[in-house]
């Protein structure tokens, strides 16, 4: 919709974990060296944590092309971690190529135990990434997990799981120790300082074809101030900061646009209508307005967890 009235070649602010808008900070540099440290050296676990919204999914997308590219992984990816204990295996089973289904549990730990050895003689290393690691519920889930790591030779791990969560699943974690001490590294994820928050934009609009500054130096102070340096909000004010200049034919992103699209969001009354800028394009008919901004949705407001 403001593409083209920004001169981007598509929107640099979608929510979706796209590893090419990756920005890698100090922080996430460190983070992805150390998962890299744990797949390479078969260390048996690691726990990365982050704040809602900080690129724990990223992240895992960036460490998976990285497993991807050097042909010496099978890497298991697991979405929906909320699995009972069984189904858990079932599904590693599964991604690994094996049959997991109408096994019972001794069986399924027979066949992973077949793969993850034949994985091992052809030089290959499973890993087992889980994201959004919180929503277990069952510690009896968490025990399972850690079962898995009584998977190895006198010298090294079979296999390497990685858990990301948000901060919860550290006390979850800390709450079993033997789990806990079999993590050779731990890590957590802040928000952005000011000075990234504005790398971070500029990173992201880069990406997209614009190297020329369209926030004034206020309304990038401002955007670290409404989103607390957390990566999907900031996000969530920019997208709609763009479509806000659009509308209202601005050269560049003010400090009072951020403020109007955090008291609109914030606001007990938010409704979707509330952040469509008046109208200064008469070659467009406010009803062609009204309709292309239905249909952005604003599919982007922050929600909580």
């Amino acid at each position: 919709m403001y593409e083209a009235y920004w001169g981007l070649t598509e929107k640099p602010f979608e929510n979706t974990p796209d590893p090419r808008f990756f920005y890698y900070s100090q922080q996430h540099k460190e983070a992805i060296a150390r998962m890299l440290y744990v797949v390479r050296e078969h260390k048996g676990a690691a726990l990365f944590t982050g704040e809602y919204g900080c690129g724990k999914t990223l992240l895992s997308r960036i460490l998976w092309q990285e497993l991807q590219q050097e042909n010496r992984y099978q890497p298991v990816f697991i979405l929906n971690p909320r699995l009972s204990g069984q189904e858990f295996i079932q599904e590693i089973v599964h991604q690994l190529g094996g049959s997991g289904e109408s096994q019972s549990k001794i069986d399924l730990f027979h066949s992973l135990h077949k793969i993850l050895y034949a994985n091992h003689n052809a030089n290959r290393h499973s890993v087992i990434i889980i994201d959004e690691a919180q929503a277990i519920k069952d510690k009896d889930t968490f025990e399972e997990i850690r079962l898995l790591l009584n998977f190895q030779l006198d010298n090294a791990f079979l296999l390497t799981i990685i858990l990301l969560g948000q901060p919860e699943l550290k006390f979850t974690v800390m709450s079993l120790p033997q789990f806990m001490h079999r993590m050779a590294v731990r890590f957590h994820l802040k928000a952005f300082n000011e000075a990234e928050t504005r790398e971070y934009i500029e990173h992201r609009l880069a990406v997209c074809g614009l190297n020329r500054p369209i926030f004034d130096e206020d309304a990038y102070k401002e955007v670290h101030v409404v989103t607390g340096g957390i990566p999907r909000r900031i996000n969530t004010f920019c997208d709609l900061a763009l479509l806000m200049g659009f509308g209202n034919g601005l050269t560049a992103i003010d400090r009072e646009t951020i403020v109007k699209i955090n008291q609109d969001l914030e606001s007990p009354d938010f409704n979707e209508r509330s952040l469509q800028p008046p109208i200064n394009d008469t070659e467009r008919s406010s009803e062609k307005i009204a309709a292309d901004f239905d249909a952005l949705k604003l599919n982007q407001k922050p929600t909580q967890q």
